[in-house]
């Protein structure tokens, strides 16, 4: 398990992310027809395997640079909703990463802080709406929690955050998104973005553990 990730480290790690994202697709269609258009998974494929091809060709400047052509590739090319909520995600967290050698507890625990206060910048939602924020906000509480230790132990506390933060959408109506219109509806399934974030932070997990 690394306890620190170099600029190549965090290019290929975010490149298995993104070839995780890009096989998830079907599941993230199927989940997002049940409360939305069911445009999440191919937005989020062609976003993500945009991210693999901007991971071949990054300069491995920084580890912050890395994560900033993520977002950079997200934001161009998922498009809608998701386009900019994952891609302010990485390019604003990115800025957590400015001045460090490499990617350690403390830097992954501000990637996620900074996301998260640029993502409801962004987009005005708040925990409790149904949206991917309720994956982020409780990963961000569990890897500041964790950034004292290790970077593996912080991101599996993250994941595992998220993950319970997924379950919980389940109990929630949807107030913001395409998925306001089902209001009561919406209950009993998942959030499609939540579902996405759980995703990236669980192959960054994997890679990690490897």
């Amino acid at each position: 398990m690394r306890d620190t990730l170099t600029p190549a480290e965090a290019r290929d790690m975010l490149a298995a992310v993104a070839r995780h994202i890009v096989a998830s697709v079907d599941m993230l269609t199927e989940i997002d027809q049940a409360i939305g258009d069911g445009d999440h998974g191919i937005g989020m494929r062609r976003g993500f395997a945009a991210v693999e091809e901007a991971m071949a060709g990054s300069d491995l400047q920084s580890v912050a640079k890395v994560f900033k052509d993520a977002g950079t590739a997200i934001m161009a090319k998922t498009g809608g909703a998701a386009g900019a909520v994952f891609g302010t995600l990485f390019r604003a967290g990115s800025a957590a990463f400015d001045g460090r050698d490499g990617m350690d507890a403390a830097g992954f625990a501000g990637f996620l802080a900074q996301g998260l206060d640029a993502v409801e910048k962004r987009g005005g939602a708040k925990p409790g709406q149904k949206t991917m924020i309720d994956a982020l906000a409780p990963a961000a509480v569990a890897a500041a929690d964790a950034a004292g230790g290790s970077l593996g132990e912080a991101v599996r506390s993250a994941a595992a955050a998220a993950r319970q933060g997924v379950e919980a959408t389940k109990g929630m109506i949807a107030t913001t998104g395409k998925a306001r219109t089902l209001g009561e509806r919406s209950l009993g399934h998942v959030d499609p973005g939540a579902v996405s974030f759980t995703l990236i932070l669980e192959s960054m997990r994997d890679y990690i553990a490897a």
